[in-house]
């Protein structure tokens, strides 16, 4: 049976439509498995090669690869959402209700959702304050840096224009509050206002554009900055490690025993 499986799999390989879809097979040399993952959209984003100090825990503490894993819960979690879901003032707050109360698992999803976001938002500034405190935003690596920090700035987008969309006293008076603080921006400050509300109150025109900045417009761009943030660290020549400088620490020991 395992060798049927095997011959099956090669046939697979070697056929035409495989061919046509993975440029490269699976190879024994190196070259061949770089080829492979050069070739293909999803890996090429992602280097053929990592240090071995770079996976390790103290290095990043996976406080990047954790960032990623709550927003893919989010995307997974918000599309779910999304079949229940009406972005319509009579029907928010109910459905909001009924995934609470009457949906089958409903809760556990809109929880799922709720602490991910929380997370979310924690993980990405625990990531940009360990890149800043380890050095990785300098050169050649200050483009990427500004990548994150427009991260940064859409992940606090995605969480506050989700507070919107459950519908309720809380989320009422939050959008309220904040929008009249953004009013509060110099020569901009009513046009931005304007443009987040789609009108002069929090109303059904603000429901539909934070709805549709939410589960649209803002997870496309967060997609976008993502494929651009991978891509530099594999031209940046990976991850970021420190590098100890030999004979610093002899130098220090030694200029320690001088003094005692």
């Amino acid at each position: 049976m395992p060798g049927t499986f095997a011959s099956y799999l090669e046939k697979l390989e070697n056929s035409r439509v495989w061919r046509s879809i993975f440029r490269s097979g699976r190879g024994t040399s190196t070259l061949h498995n770089a080829l492979a993952i050069q070739q293909n959209v999803f890996l090429h984003l992602f280097p053929t090669k990592v240090r071995k100090r770079m996976l390790g825990l103290g290095a990043t503490w996976y406080l990047g690869t954790l960032t990623l894993g709550t927003f893919i819960v989010l995307v997974v979690t918000g599309v779910l959402l999304m079949l229940y879901y009406h972005p319509s003032v009579p029907l928010a707050y109910s459905d909001v209700k009924d995934l609470q109360f009457a949906v089958s698992s409903g809760l556990f999803l809109r929880n799922l959702h709720r602490w991910s976001a929380h997370a979310m938002v924690f993980l990405a500034f625990a990531h940009m304050f360990r890149v800043f405190y380890r050095g990785a935003y300098r050169a050649p690596r200050e483009f990427n840096w500004v990548v994150g920090v427009v991260l940064l700035l859409l992940t606090l987008l995605l969480s506050y224009t989700g507070y919107l969309l459950p519908w309720d006293q809380l989320a009422f008076w939050a959008i309220t509050v904040g929008t009249n603080i953004a009013s509060a921006v110099p020569l901009l400050g009513d046009k931005i206002r304007f443009l987040l509300l789609g009108g002069n109150l929090v109303n059904a025109n603000a429901l539909l554009r934070f709805y549709v900045l939410h589960t649209v417009i803002l997870p496309l761009a967060a997609f976008l900055f993502l494929a651009v943030h991978f891509w530099r660290i594999r031209k940046d020549g990976g991850l970021y490690v420190r590098e100890s400088e030999p004979g610093v620490k002899a130098k220090k020991t030694s200029e320690e025993q001088e003094s005692l």
